[in-house]
């Protein structure tokens, strides 16, 4: 009689199992669909538009005809600035949060207005750099001052992703080090930090592609010159603010669908080479 209910348990749980690993595979498969739809629609329309004039002419009367070289170029620049500004500070930041700083109520009370401030809506971020970089300090509308309005913007992503990527490590890699007569830190710099650069890496990928996409905060702060860059106190166009200014202001459905187009492109690219390149840290 007990083998009898001990087979019927087994499957009633079986029976959850295949509904549950069901439901789960149903959505995402649902995601997937939505993903391949958006970025197959986007594609489909705008891959035909894009040409070496598109790519190497500037923009002209206002985005209507000519190319967006001088749009890509102001993407580059504004992401690069980002970038350079919020890797150093945030790398830093997550190893005095993990090596360094004891686990007090101050510790937690900065973690939690760094999660706080991956919170705040760009539109904040923008008000914040006109008042603060754009006004107060005099840079204008500029590739500094949205530059480092974007640093803001992904430094809690990238402190978070490296933060969590060095609590990884074993701690036994550190009293190895430490045993054969190395400093603290040495031993961050040539042994923990060698061991979670794929981590490192994926928090820099999400605040390239954060940084890539922004809108609110780079209108505010960058401005919308259509002019090439020389240098970081110009003002200047990405690629996602030309997007939408060709968009909400109906100037040219082609350029639109095809700025969109090259935009997915570039993303894709560099989500690829940053996991290829992860890999290959990861087995160095």
């Amino acid at each position: 009689m007990s083998g009898v209910n001990t087979d019927r348990l087994k499957r009633k749980k079986s029976a959850a199992n295949g509904v549950f690993y069901g439901v789960i595979g149903l959505l995402a498969a649902l995601t997937l669909a939505c993903l391949i739809i958006i970025i197959g629609f986007i594609l489909v329309r705008g891959l035909g538009n894009i040409n070496w004039e598109f790519l190497s002419q500037e923009p002209r009367r206002m985005g209507r005809e000519g190319g967006i070289f001088s749009v890509i170029v102001g993407t580059i620049w504004v992401t690069l600035v980002s970038i350079v500004i919020a890797t150093p500070i945030g790398i830093a930041s997550a190893i005095y949060f993990t090596e360094y700083s004891k686990e007090g109520r101050l510790v937690k009370i900065i973690r939690f207005f760094t999660e706080v401030l991956a919170g705040i809506p760009s539109i904040i971020f923008g008000l914040f750099g006109f008042a603060f970089f754009v006004v107060f300090l005099g840079m204008g509308w500029s590739v500094i001052s949205g530059g480092l309005t974007l640093s803001m913007m992904i430094l809690p992503t990238l402190t978070r992703a490296t933060e969590e990527s060095l609590k990884t490590v074993p701690m036994s890699y550190r009293e190895g080090s430490l045993s054969l007569g190395a400093t603290k830190w040495q031993t961050i710099v040539k042994v923990v930090l060698p061991c979670c650069r794929p981590g490192i890496l994926t928090g820099l990928i999400l605040g390239i592609g954060r940084a890539i996409g922004e809108t609110a905060a780079i209108m505010l702060t960058v401005g919308g010159s259509l002019r090439l860059p020389s240098s970081l106190f110009d003002s200047t166009r990405t690629m996602a603010v030309h997007l939408y200014m060709l968009a909400s202001e109906g100037l040219s459905e082609e350029k639109t669908y095809a700025t969109a187009a090259l935009l997915i492109i570039i993303v894709l690219i560099i989500n690829t080479a940053a996991n290829l390149i992860g890999k290959k840290l990861g087995t160095l």
